[in-house]
Parts: C-alpha cells; sequence; structure tokens
C-alpha cells in the first residue's frame, strides 16, 4: 500500500501501488508490427490501435497464412500481459497436457494455432472497434477472469460484438470472490495481486482496498456486472462447473438467469475448468456457436440442448441431461429440519427445543447431521440453510459449513472441485453472522441473498436466526446413502495447494459457538429434489 486516493470513478477510498516494470516480468521489447509465420498461422506482433478516447494500446494479431477476405475475430481481454509467467505448471493437479496449448495462448484464452486454422482471426490484448481486414463480428471467449470481464462488456452492447462465451466466471465481485458470506478472503486475493503486478504506472492494491471495503459498497459495485447483467443482448454460451466453490459456480450460473439473450446456452459439467475448455468436444461447441453468430454459416448450435447438466455420482462419474431451463421448474423445494438429538435431518420439525455447541477458535471441532435415502434421489440446485445460533464470548461469529455424501460404507464420496483436486466436498457455505441481514426482494426459499451493507453485532449468548446460501449443486444418492451436514468456525475444506485457492484467516470468533434446533427455532436444510 502506498497511498489513499481515488480511482477514475470517484471511489474513495482507492489505494494504488506501484506497477512491476514489464521488463522485469519478461515483456519482450515493443516492436509495432512485428511480422512472423508460424507453420500456417501469420502473426503481428503489437499493433497499434487507437482507442475511442484517444488512448493507444498494442495487441497481437494471429491470422491464418494467406488469408485475403474478411475474418472473424476471437477477441481476448487479459490482466495477465500478452507474455504472462502464467502456465499450467503451477497449478498441480489441473490435468492439461502441455501439448494441448501451444506457446501463443493467453493464460485462461484459447490456442491461437488452432483457431486460425478454423478461419478466425485471434487478437489478444485491449481493443475497440475493428481493423480494416475483419468482417465486423467480434466473439470474446476465455475462462474465469476472461470470462469476468465479458459479462461487463457485453453489458455495453458493442456495435460490434457478435458473441460471446464466459466459461466459467462470476459476476459479483464481492460476494463470489473477496468476501464469501461477508468473510474476507486472505488467499487467492494475494494470488491475483502477483498475477496482475506489472504496469508502467500504478496498478490498483487489491488488498489495501479490500481492508479498507469490507462492506458491499461502492468500490464492489462498480466490479460487479450482475447489477447490469439485463441489459445484455448478445448471443451467449455459457459455461459452469458444479465444483469452483467460492469462484465461478454460483455467479456464473446467476449471468445465465440475468441476461436478456434471446439466444443462449447453459452447460454445467462436474469436471476440471482448464482441462475441459480445451478438450475437443468443447472445442467442437465453441465452433459451433462462432459459426453461427461470427460467419453466419449453419452449425449444430441450433440443435444443442439449451441447458445441459452433469448430475454427479462421484468424482469423474455422472450422467449427461438435458433441460430447457435453470433452476429446474420442477424442483420440489424440501425442508430437512436439525435433530439434535439424533444429529439427523429429518421430515418433521423436532417439538422440543434442543442445542449442540462447539469451540469456535478449535480446528475441525464442529457439528454434524445426516439426510438418510431410502430410495435413489437427485438434489440439484441450491440449497438454503436457517440455524438459530449464539456465541458466549464474541460480538461476532464465522460459520462455515460444507456438505459431503457419504456411501453405504460410511466414507466420504470425493468429487472433483477447485480446477485441481479429486477430492473436494459436494457443497460449500460461508456467512458472517454480523452480515445477516436479509434482501427480500431477491431472497428465495432456496437462496438467501445478504445486503452485507452494515454490521449487526451480538450480545453474549444472544439468540438469532441465520440463513446460508450452500453453492448449487447436482448430486444423485442411491438407497443407504447420506447427506452430510457439518457446521463449524473455522475452514472445513483445507486444499493441498493453499497459495491458489480461498481461503479466510482472520476471523471473528471466540469461544463457543451454540445451535439451536426445535421448537420455536426451527433449524433446517432446504433441498432441491428432483422428482
Amino acid at each position: 500500500m502506498e497511498g489513499a486516493g481515488e480511482n477514475s470513478r470517484c471511489i474513495k477510498p482507492f489505494f494504488w501501488k506501484k506497477g512491476l516494470d514489464p521488463k522485469e516480468g519478461k515483456r519482450p521489447p515493443l516492436v509495432p508490427n512485428k511480422k512472423e509465420v508460424d507453420g500456417e498461422m501469420e502473426i503481428t506482433w503489437d499493433v497499434p490501435v487507437t482507442m475511442r478516447d484517444g488512448v493507444k494500446v498494442y495487441v497481437d494479431v494471429f491470422r491464418p497464412l494467406g488469408a485475403t477476405g474478411k475474418l472473424p475475430i476471437i477477441f481476448t481481454f487479459s490482466p495477465y500481459g500478452k507474455h504472462g509467467p502464467k502456465t499450467f505448471d503451477i497449478f498441480p493437479g489441473a490435468d492439461v497436457p502441455k501439448d494441448w496449448v501451444s506457446k501463443y495462448a493467453v493464460w485462461e484464452s484459447i490456442d491461437p494455432v488452432v483457431w486460425t486454422k478454423m478461419g478466425y482471426a485471434v487478437i489478444n490484448g485491449d481493443s475497440r472497434g475493428t481493423l480494416p481486414w475483419s468482417n465486423g463480428k467480434v466473439g470474446m471467449i476465455g475462462v474465469s477472469y476472461l470470462a469476468i470481464v465479458q459479462w461487463g462488456i457485453a453489458s455495453t452492447n458493442p456495435p460490434h460484438l457478435a458473441a460471446f462465451c464466459p466459461w466459467e466466471g462470476f459476476t459479483d465481485f464481492y460476494r463470489d470472490y473477496t468476501h464469501h458470506g461477508g468473510i474476507p478472503e486472505t488467499k487467492f486475493l494475494h494470488f491475483t495481486v502477483w498475477s496482475c503486478r506489472c504496469g508502467v504506472n500504478d496498478v490498483e492494491d487489491l488488498i489495501a482496498n479490500n481492508k479498507a471495503h469490507p462492506l458491499d459498497d461502492d468500490y464492489h459495485h462498480e466490479k460487479c456486472s450482475y447489477l447490469r447483467l439485463s441489459k445484455i443482448k448478445a448471443p451467449a454460451y455459457i459455461v459452469a462447473d458444479w465444483g469452483d466453490h467460492g469462484m465461478h459456480t454460483r455467479r456464473t450460473l446467476n449471468g445465465y438467469m440475468g441476461i436478456s439473450s434471446k439466444d443462449k446456452w447453459l452447460d454445467v459439467h462436474g469436471r476440471k475448468k482448464w482441462r475441459v475448455f480445451f478438450e475437443k468436444e468443447s472445442l467442437a461447441k465453441q465452433d459451433a456457436f462462432f459459426k453461427k453468430y461470427l460467419k453466419g454459416e449453419p452449425s449444430e448450435i441450433d440443435n444443442f440442448p439449451k441447458v445441459r447438466l452433469e448430475i454427479r455420482d462421484r468424482a469423474y462419474v455422472g450422467e449427461t441431461r438435458f433441460e430447457n431451463e435453470w433452476p429446474l421448474a420442477r424442483t420440489k423445494y424440501t425442508k430437512a429440519f436439525l435433530d439434535a438429538t439424533s444429529g439427523l435431518l429429518v421430515d418433521q420439525a423436532p417439538g422440543d427445543l434442543t442445542t449442540l455447541s462447539y469451540e469456535s477458535t478449535v480446528q475441525d471441532d464442529c457439528l454434524h447431521f445426516f439426510y438418510n435415502f431410502t430410495k435413489e434421489t437427485e438434489l440439484t440446485g441450491n440449497m438454503r440453510l436457517r440455524l438459530w445460533v449464539s456465541t458466549d464470548q464474541a460480538k461476532d461469529m464465522d460459520l462455515f459449513v460444507q456438505l459431503d455424501k457419504i456411501d453405504k460404507e460410511g466414507k466420504v464420496t470425493p468429487f472433483v472441485g477447485f480446477s485441481m483436486v479429486d477430492d473436494a466436498p459436494l457443497g460449500l457455505g460461508w456467512l458472517r453472522v454480523s452480515h445477516r441481514e436479509l434482501d427480500n426482494a431477491r431472497t428465495t426459499v432456496d437462496r438467501p441473498f445478504h445486503k452485507h451493507e452494515r454490521e449487526l453485532l451480538l450480545r453474549p449468548n444472544e439468540i438469532v436466526p441465520v440463513d446460508i446460501e450452500i453453492l448449487p449443486t447436482s448430486t444423485l444418492f442411491h438407497s443407504g446413502e447420506k447427506l452430510r451436514l457439518k457446521v463449524q468456525g473455522n475452514y472445513s475444506f483445507r486444499h493441498k495447494t493453499p497459495d491458489v485457492v480461498q481461503f479466510h484467516e482472520n476471523s471473528v470468533n471466540a469461544g463457543k459457538h451454540t445451535v439451536y434446533a426445535g421448537g420455536f427455532y426451527e433449524s433446517y436444510l432446504v433441498i432441491p429434489v428432483i422428482d
């Protein structure tokens, strides 16, 4: 943190810091319009493009060798630099073979070698408008940040944006990235700062800004495209996965729900997002989508289902099903009540009040509740956990919730998650209790929407109701299997690569947490049962 000021939209305080000289980040010397040929691809490095406000940027252009006609453009907007240091080597377990991606691909974007062979031009950089050899139609595609920015760009309806493909990108900076349930994220934000540290001038100090803005204020609003989703009209092919907890899953699905595009598709899988992005089946879908909207040619996209879901059984085991909408209209939202006496989730609310407690600062001291399945049952959608809670010492509470599938032998069923691991939980949820105030206009039976506009602190032993959103999932349970609900005061799933996933280490917890169930204090889990 080098100093407080404001940004171009007068957000205060706003902290900047000196960027790392791109030369230190191994950025090659700037030589405008330098040409190169590699195989069947013609490359022009650092093409100067003057934007509408007069600022000149430099983009890299990849075209099919010898192309003479007008070409459709696939455009990538990236914060990592066109020659950035990130590769899959720093993400153990991503399972993307090295020969799948050439050296020309920007991190989390398409490979120009592949796409130029299919008749597209690929532009990496920051550009507005079109170039002389363009057919006037631009498409966008990319994973994570390269998907996040697509929502914002599409909401302005640029005249040349013909279609976009956000491949797993959140739309809510506060709720899905920096403050899960109001609890500050403390690990991945630092990794993001490292990834985006280069610049000839100042760069944003994300760490300082998020400390200065603990509530969902204007600083976060200007980064939240969910507030502008309804303005989007361009055709969209949207992809999410069930295991990107605390990052992209929830708000990618919200993006699909919120946009006004007449032509839109949703594809949700249960695998590792980067590997899936580069698989041949995915490449064919991406090409079919852009072939129609960028080239104006007939393609298989017209035969695609509007919604495609993988119904998971366990890691790498599941069935694909086609649907007409999301969320599923036939969902039966069912309450499973916490019974503190038996430790079960039951169909009828217990008549008598009982309580259970755990030490909030002791790692993995927690409460367990189990729901027993007596027949094959599918749960697809969001879940909402209502708890009545208190703390004996602190003015606030951090609650961490985890769902697991328990097989007939009593073992935890593993799922794919976080793009890198094969032993992730079924679902996660978080809440800082002082952030429990709901936006009733946006809250539904399965999805609490918290305002995060003020802190409602607690008195010792004050009993309050809280609603915790458990992120969307799709899971098949067989007779004899169980759903386990776990509640505790610290992060329940600790990743084996801690520097590149989300953690919450600045806890407000102290002393004992108590959960109340039965009688007036109905605590329950809303589960999305699919008939």
